[in-house]
């Protein structure tokens, strides 16, 4: 870990905590907010602890009060075993630092001995199918094919999901995106509990959506302005198309 004054970037860590090689899951702002709700979810359910947060000058100044509690909006969770990470973004972010910005996350990543980042995303659609389809490279492709997580025919990924994948062709460590079909007019805990599912059948997890599902209402409401920010930020930069 850098020393917190002297780099523009970094993760700086809050709590010391043994990581085992684990596998990150990362979620960031886009469509239907499946990304943070979907990873924020996994975070709850596993009873995961922050351990960090990222500080860099190309974040906007701000930060998350949500429920009574002030947060940093980019922050970093670790499982008790140490075998589980997550990433959670609650902010939009600019094209302009992405790549400092992915750097980071990755230079952290490999020095916690990380060999797979997995990011929960959606694609914009007026509709959701309760499927979800990946992005990778053939091995984990057919991997997630076996999980009934069909590869995307073709596609162009942008933004931050589409940053890390391009960074992990150079380095040691996997990359892949899952993605469902969301809305991209409001929070859509259903494609998130989508993602969910996904993920226990791909990492043989058993993590319940039950609750997620019945959250339309609460979550509407909870993250009606990063969704309305979303909005206004995708007719300047769209994140995919598949």
């Amino acid at each position: 870990m850098k020393d917190r004054q002297s780099s523009d970037d970094e993760v700086y860590e809050i709590k010391k905590t043994v990581l085992k090689s684990p596998i990150i899951f990362a979620g960031f702002v886009g469509a239907g907010l499946v990304g943070p709700l979907s990873v924020g979810y996994v975070i709850d359910k596993l009873k995961m602890e922050e351990i960090g947060y990222l500080r860099s000058r190309h974040l906007p100044p701000s930060t998350v009060f949500m429920q009574g509690r002030l947060r940093h909006p980019f922050r970093f969770y670790a499982n008790n075993d140490g075998t589980i990470c997550a990433i959670i973004c609650e902010i939009t972010l600019r094209m302009e630092g992405l790549y400092d910005i992915i750097s980071t996350i990755l230079d952290w990543a490999e020095e916690k001995g990380s060999h797979e980042i997995v990011i929960l995303d959606g694609v914009a659609s007026a509709t959701h199918d309760d499927k979800a389809f990946c992005a990778a490279e053939d091995d984990l492709c057919r991997v997630m094919e076996n999980n009934d997580i069909k590869m995307i025919p073709q596609g162009f990924i942008t933004g931050v999901a589409g940053g890390i994948l391009n960074e992990c062709l150079v380095r040691k460590i996997q990359g892949v995106t899952l993605l469902v079909k969301a809305s991209d007019k409001k929070p859509d805990p259903l494609a998130a509990a989508t993602l969910v599912d996904a993920v226990n059948r791909a990492y043989h997890m058993n993590i319940d959506t039950t609750e997620l599902r019945k959250k339309k209402k609460r979550i509407g409401a909870d993250f009606k302005e990063l969704s309305d920010k979303y909005t206004e930020h995708k007719k300047i930069d769209s994140n995919m198309y598949m």
